[in-house]
């Protein structure tokens, strides 16, 4: 199905940190899955720009929520970052992209990890029911530079709250110390073992489903250390462990 835009009005522009923001905006956009993605798009200058951004929130909202960080030379995120409540956007429809649960094979544990602003398509699938009826334990890691890029931490306390037994938060800070949080990078977590003491479990064939979100070096560093261990790329015509979405 072609992607129509619709016209979307800010509703907020919140800011986590320099480079870090979340853009809610006034829209419905219809059916859609958790984890699915849009695309923004936005007059600068003589032209427009379009680009996708993952939904955090989950669907069937009256809203649409994305997070987004500013890059150097990022033309779009840049233009991004001035928009006030009240401006106007496009907004692309329907939301699409296959980085849902419902691709997922059962398991008893599914491990969502991410990089940055990875973190978006976990919190839209997250609120949604079904996760939460398919998996019985759900590993959430969010690995940042600066523990300042740690977004929407009240909103995952919440989530904790609502499911102590089943959902395990670990936070990774890699260029600061932090009391709470696991220092380094995840690939190098899991070669040491650490992130499955700090989760209470263990990565396996026989248990685990790893959804990777994020950096590209994040993911095929992470996917090259889980084939050691016999996890393998997950496919529709050929079932596996893994699920990637790459941001950059």
């Amino acid at each position: 199905m072609p992607s129509a835009f619709l016209s979307a009005t800010v509703i907020e522009n919140f800011k986590w940190a320099d480079n870090l923001f979340s853009l809610k905006l006034s829209v419905e956009l219809g059916p859609s899955k958790a984890g699915q993605f849009i695309r923004l798009k936005l007059k600068v200058g003589d032209e427009y720009i379009a680009k996708p951004y993952s939904l955090v929130n989950p669907p069937n909202e009256k809203y649409a929520e994305v997070l987004y960080n500013t890059v150097k030379d990022g033309v779009m995120s840049h233009a991004l970052s001035t928009l006030k409540s009240g401006d106007m956007i496009e907004i692309s429809q329907p939301a699409v992209g296959f980085f849902v649960i419902e691709e997922v094979p059962d398991c008893k544990h599914l491990w969502m990890m991410a990089t940055g602003t990875g973190l978006g398509p976990y919190l839209s699938i997250l609120q949604a029911p079904r996760v939460w009826e398919r998996f019985e334990k759900i590993v959430l890691v969010h690995a940042v530079s600066y523990e300042n890029n740690l977004a929407y931490e009240p909103l995952i306390q919440q989530l904790s709250d609502q499911h102590p037994e089943q959902l395990s938060y670990i936070r990774i800070v890699s260029q600061e110390k932090t009391s709470d949080a696991l220092q380094g990078r995840i690939p190098a977590l899991i070669v040491s073992c650490e992130l499955e003491e700090k989760a209470g479990v263990t990565i396996s064939t026989e248990n685990s489903q790893v959804m990777l979100c994020g950096n590209q070096h994040m993911i095929a560093d992470t996917r090259a250390l889980l084939k050691e261990r016999g996890l393998k790329k997950h496919l529709r015509r050929s079932p596996g462990h893994i699920t990637t979405e790459q941001y950059f």
